[in-house]
């Protein structure tokens, strides 16, 4: 593999001092892009896109020749562990991801197994060698999972939901259905995660978009317990350097020290949590990436500019901090409003050095 000629998001993970402050965003392949919007079209459908190599290599790019990216993430969804364990994922119009097959009856749930990287889930790894392949060194390739939790909320509830009604149901009545659920999940997850760093992924991150659901004991015993099995069993050595882990809780803000704990090398911010505070709470431990409002983009630039500069004097001086957003960008993102961002991202967060270090 080629050397990396942008290793400022590594190094950031590391809490290495960088000329600057990293940034990607959190869904920055998507359809607020013109040119992903063509691409989808050619492919039929999300998933025909996500199922191909040459069409995820081709999406995960795009962001990265608009605009001064200093990562790319791999385009895949964070069903496809589930889909691969015969739940039958669709995308119905203008209703997100649904299991044709949810786990309702302790039969499916008790039958449930974790799907083989290198069979059902091939086309991610064969995607992650392809965009290797393709970045030349570029920037780093972020691989991902959603947490075992986030996983079984839609395993559960067949998509999305306004109140967890099926999986909090389970949670309360059979903790002993979901906690098999999790376990399977855990182990999915982590030979999922390691076979894209096999790949060539040169970080991870766990997508926990459901944790913040859970009570505080609850979070613990079923979202957290189980990310931390996952990141036991990640590879954490590749190609003569060490794969981060990211960990993202959407939500988590009230329990950033135990997620800190969980052997992960940086927490996921949103929007929710000061930055500042944030730091302050889990000190040296693990790097910090966040945590500006999506929202913000669809201000006018001068906006922007201040909001983004907020976030970077919050984080304040020291190295550890990847901008991104708190949670994915919007699709009714004009992709000018991000090339303002990431201007000011570089060139502010470059000024704050200089000053420091004059």
């Amino acid at each position: 593999m080629q050397p990396l000629a942008n290793d400022t998001f590594l190094r950031a993970l590391a809490r290495q001092p960088t000329d600057y402050t990293p940034l990607w965003l959190m869904r920055q392949a998507g359809r607020y892009l013109p040119e992903y919007n063509a691409s989808r079209k050619k492919a039929g459908s999300f998933l025909a896109l996500a199922k191909n190599p040459a069409f995820a290599t081709e999406v995960t790019l795009q962001p990265l020749d608009r605009f001064p990216l200093d990562a790319a993430i791999l385009f895949s969804d964070i069903l496809t562990v589930p889909d691969a364990m015969g739940l039958g994922l669709y995308f119905a119009e203008g209703e997100g991801p649904r299991f044709e097959r949810p786990l309702r009856d302790e039969t499916s749930i008790r039958a449930l197994a974790a799907p083989d990287p290198g069979g059902e889930l091939r086309y991610v790894t064969d995607a992650v060698r392809e965009i290797r392949k393709a970045l030349a060194g570029r920037v780093p390739l972020i691989g991902f999972s959603g947490s075992p939790y986030t996983l079984a909320c839609y395993m559960i509830e067949g998509g999305g939901s306004d109140d967890f009604r099926a999986l909090k149901s389970m949670l309360y009545s059979r903790p002993d259905l979901l906690h098999h659920i999790l376990e399977v999940n855990a182990r999915a997850v982590a030979s999922y995660l390691n076979a894209q760093i096999e790949a060539g992924a040169q970080a991870v991150m766990i997508f926990d978009t459901w944790g913040g659901n859970l009570t505080t004991s609850g979070y613990e015993t079923f979202s957290l317990a189980y990310s931390r099995r996952v990141i036991a069993g990640l590879v954490r050595e590749h190609e003569g350097r060490r794969v981060p882990c990211i960990l993202f809780t959407k939500g988590g803000g009230h329990w950033l020290e135990a997620m800190a704990a969980s052997g992960c090398d940086a927490l996921g911010i949103d929007w929710s949590t000061d930055l500042g505070k944030a730091r302050t709470r889990v000190g040296a431990q693990v790097a910090l990436q966040g945590n500006l409002d999506p929202g913000v983009l669809f201000a006018p630039e001068q906006a922007i500019r201040s909001e983004v500069r907020r976030v970077l004097d919050a984080f304040g001086p020291g190295p550890g901090h990847v901008f991104n957003l708190g949670h994915g960008i919007s699709q009714f993102t004009a992709p000018e409003s991000v090339a303002v961002l990431a201007n000011e991202v570089h060139t502010y967060s470059t000024k704050l050095r200089q000053t420091r270090a004059a």
